[in-house]
């Protein structure tokens, strides 16, 4: 495992808007899409893309099918795929290259299709609590050595959660995202929470082209509070003795990027700095 240095984002940012000022054209400047996970959209990632940009990065935080500002999208056809593609369309529309792409939780499935669709155009992928799928896994599935017996009663748990068959409603209490109760961060979340698209938690991720192996990968999980009933004690524990991906913790709840963003920021750049 690699071991990551964390530098102060201050720094960092002094770095970075030294490096990319003057001749530098504004194309050069590193290029972060970042992408939520279930229940979520763009908006959560708001805390940390306003400190990359002050840093001087560009920060893209699309929004999937069904969710957020997009919910009104919402249908039976909505699955992983869309969400894959959602990502990819905004790469492409937008042109971009040497891309540092994460993925929060679910969102680690959608950014595994996307750099098996597009690894020429990523430079790092940082995995934040999120899932690892190989070929064939679904979001219930990639949880390593779950068993057939748990993968039926997780997704019985998840169509309980859509009446409609449809959208999975939220969890009625959203501390379990590790905000603290009674603060402003759960006032917000209940604010903009959404439903989110059941059939992508149950589809099959294809992947053709090797996923995001080969590519500079970290994994990042957050332990305090760990979010019960998931997948990222067992990825973080399969991952950390692998020298192929950097591993660290952060003492902090699942929704990083709300409950810590000054050290979730420090993270996403130093993707640029081991680069």
């Amino acid at each position: 495992m690699r071991r990551r240095t964390l530098l102060a984002g201050g720094a960092l940012g002094a770095v970075l808007n030294a490096t990319h000022s003057g001749a530098r054209a504004a194309s050069s400047r590193p290029v972060f899409v970042l992408v939520h996970g279930a229940w979520h959209g763009g908006w959560c990632w708001r805390p940390v893309a306003g400190r990359l940009e002050a840093a001087g990065a560009r920060v893209l935080t699309p929004t999937l099918t069904g969710c957020g500002e997009r919910a009104h999208l919402m249908g039976p056809d909505v699955g992983l795929d869309t969400h894959i593609e959602d990502v990819v369309a905004v790469i492409e529309a937008e042109e971009l290259t040497q891309v540092h792409v994460c993925g929060h939780s679910y969102g680690g499935m959608v950014i595994t299709g996307v750099c098996d669709r597009l690894k020429d155009r990523i430079t790092s992928v940082f995995y934040l609590d999120a899932a690892v799928p190989s070929d064939g896994h679904t979001m219930i599935t990639q949880s390593p050595g779950i068993t057939p017996e748990a993968a039926a009663a997780t997704e019985a748990g998840l169509r309980a959660l859509a009446p409609d068959g449809v959208a999975m409603q939220v969890f009625p209490d959203v501390t379990i995202f590790g905000v603290a109760a009674g603060g402003e961060d759960e006032a917000w979340l209940k604010r903009r929470l959404t439903p989110h698209p059941l059939k992508t938690w149950l589809d099959p991720i294809r992947l053709t082209n090797g996923g995001s192996d080969g590519l500079r990968r970290a994994y990042v999980h957050c332990v305090d509070p760990v979010l019960p009933m998931a997948s990222f004690p067992a990825h973080h524990a399969r991952l950390r003795d692998d020298p192929s991906w950097s591993v660290s913790t952060l003492a902090t709840g699942h929704d990083a990027m709300i409950t810590a963003p000054a050290a979730m920021t420090d993270l996403l750049l130093s993707q640029i700095v081991q680069g």
